[in-house]
C-alpha cells in the first residue's frame, strides 16, 4: 500500500510546519476531547468483536443448517465444505503490508486522518495496479489533499508515483517481501507547508509474516531524501529522513481483523541554507477493519482507528477513515 509513503510524507511535512512557527508549542488537550477518544476507541474495539461474532454465528448456522454431527446430510450423504469467505489481506493503515495486487485486480484507496489539538488533516487517494501475469510488478499513484493546520489553509500535497516488486512470496505465502520505490513529486504548496519543495526520492521495505492462522506482523523499514528541499523563506538544503513500522493484526474473522499500528517517524527540516534540524514523532495506532464481499468479485473494506502520540508526540491525538474498492478490471482467460 503506497499510500502511506504519502501519509508518512505529511506528517514529515506537519513535523517542518512545527518547528519553522511559533505554534509548534503544544497545547494540552482538553478532557473532553480525551474522553471522547477514550470512547471512541472502545466503540471501536467493541463493535468489532460484536461484529465478528455476529459473522462467525450466521456463518456455523449457515453450515449446520440440514446436517448432522457427523458432517453428513438428512439423507446420509456427505455434506459438502462451505465456501471460506474472502478475506481481508493488503489492507493495512500506517504500516504497508508485503502483499501486491493480484493480475487483473485493481484497487481504490481512501484515507483520512486528523489529528488535534494540533488541527492538522489529510486526505489521500490512491489506486494501485498489477501489470504483470505473475505478478510481480505494480503501478500506484497517491493523491494527497492536506491541511498542516498552521492557518494556511486546505490543498494538494507532494504527490507519489510509486514502483513495488514481489520479490519473496505472495498474498498465500507465510513470508512475503516487496521493495517499494517511489518520486516524490513537489506538488504540494511549500510556502505553506504542504510540501518539500523539492523532488524527493523514497525507499521502503516491507516486510510481511504469517505467525499463526489468526495472527499476521508487518514490518517496515523505509527512508525519504530531498536533494534540494525548501522552507518558507526559499532557503535549500538537503533532506534525510526515516521511518519505521510494525503492526499486529487478529484476524478474529477472515472478514473482520482488529489491527494495532506502531510507526516511528524521524526528519529533518530546512532551518538556513544547507542546515537542517531533526524532529522525530511516535504515534500508536489501533484500529479495526471489516471486509464486503460481492458475487462480481468486488470487496470493499471498512476501516477506523485512533493514532495516539507516544513520547516525542506526546499529547497528539486524532481518528483515521479508511475505505477502500478491489475489484476485476478484465476476465482472465480460461484454460
Amino acid at each position: 500500500m503506497a499510500r502511506r509513503s504519502v501519509t508518512i510524507s505529511w506528517m514529515r511535512h506537519t513535523i517542518r510546519a512545527k518547528n519553522q512557527s511559533a505554534w509548534g508549542a503544544r497545547s494540552c488537550v482538553s478532557f473532553a476531547a480525551g474522553w471522547s477518544l477514550r470512547i471512541a476507541l472502545a466503540f471501536i474495539l467493541l463493535a468489532g468483536v460484536a461484529f465478528a461474532n455476529q459473522q462467525l454465528s450466521s456463518t456455523s448456522g449457515d453450515s449446520s443448517q440440514g446436517t448432522s454431527s457427523q458432517g453428513t446430510s438428512s439423507q446420509g450423504i456427505p455434506a459438502p465444505q462451505a465456501a471460506q469467505p474472502r478475506s481481508i489481506q493488503d489492507n493495512s493503515f500506517l504500516v504497508e503490508e508485503a502483499y501486491n495486487q493480484e493480475y487483473a485486480v485493481v484497487q481504490h484507496i481512501s484515507s483520512f486522518t486528523r489529528l488535534w489539538p494540533s488541527g492538522q488533516w489529510a486526505y489521500t487517494f490512491t489506486q494501485e495496479w498489477p501489470f504483470n501475469p505473475r505478478p510481480r510488478h505494480q503501478l500506484s499513484y497517491t493523491i494527497p489533499i492536506v491541511n498542516p493546520g498552521v492557518g494556511s489553509g486546505t490543498g494538494l500535497g507532494d504527490i507519489a508515483l510509486n514502483y513495488r516488486y514481489q520479490l519473496l512470496g505472495n498474498g498465500s505465502a507465510r513470508v512475503a517481501f516487496a521493495p517499494r520505490f517511489s518520486l516524490l513529486l513537489p506538488s504540494g504548496n511549500y510556502r505553506l507547508g504542504r510540501g518539500a519543495g523539492g523532488v524527493g526520492y523514497q525507499g521502503s521495505l516491507p516486510l510481511s509474516v504469517v505467525l499463526t492462522k489468526k495472527l499476521v506482523t508487518h514490518w517496515n523499514v523505509g527512508t525519504t531524501i530531498v536533494p534540494r528541499a525548501r522552507n518558507p523563506l526559499d532557503q535549500r538544503a538537503a533532506t534525510l529522513g526515516y521511518n519505521l513500522g510494525q503492526s499486529f493484526v487478529w484476524l478474529v474473522h477472515p472478514r473482520v481483523n482488529l489491527m494495532l499500528e506502531t510507526v516511528w517517524n524521524s526528519a529533518e527540516v530546512v532551518v538556513s541554507p544547507g542546515i537542517t534540524k531533526r524532529a522525530n514523532s511516535l504515534l500508536l495506532n489501533p484500529g479495526v477493519r471489516w471486509a464486503q464481499n460481492f458475487n462480481s468479485g468486488l470487496q470493499i473494506v471498512y476501516g477506523v482507528a485512533a493514532p495516539i502520540g507516544l513520547g516525542p508526540s506526546a499529547g497528539e491525538k486524532g481518528v483515521f477513515l479508511y475505505l477502500s474498492f478491489e475489484h476485476p478490471f478484465k476476465k482472465l482467460p480460461r484454460d
